[in-house]
């Protein structure tokens, strides 16, 4: 039996081969990064980009090379208060973005180093940046 992450993924490559045929104007991903990370998380993140251009793209992940990959990046906080579960949804600004790629990276502890790497992140792999995707993605 297939993961939820394995289930993500076989989507996401039907997505991606079958995007000018699907009528879905919003494709949700949740966790399509799990089990993954490093090169094979930028070329997720690269596909998920590429189908950004036809579709609107929901994706919930843990991976600073998939969020990196973004137009528009959120944060989710979860709260319990008084046995109440609740959600906050968050649009992150420039700034922002920088800081929770870094905490992506690091952990809880943000240093100078760990956003350095986010903004190299963000300078390589946003949608617009001067780099392209690898070869074979």
């Amino acid at each position: 039996m297939a993961s939820g992450g394995e289930l993500s993924r076989i989507g996401l490559a039907l997505s991606t081969v079958s995007a000018a045929a699907l009528a879905a104007g919003t494709l949700v991903f949740d966790e399509v990064d799990a089990g993954i990370g490093g090169g094979v998380a930028e070329v997720v993140g690269r596909l998920l980009q590429e189908l950004g251009t036809q579709r609107q793209v929901l994706c919930v992940t843990h991976l600073a090379q998939v969020a990196a990959c973004a137009r528009q990046q959120f944060r989710v906080a979860k709260a319990v208060r008084e046995g109440v579960t609740t959600s906050h949804v968050e649009a992150l600004s420039a700034d922002q973005r920088v800081d929770e790629l870094a905490r992506m990276i690091g952990g809880m502890q943000i240093t100078d180093t760990t956003r350095a790497h986010a903004r190299e992140l963000l300078a390589t792999l946003a949608p617009g940046s001067h780099l392209q995707a690898p070869a074979g993605s």
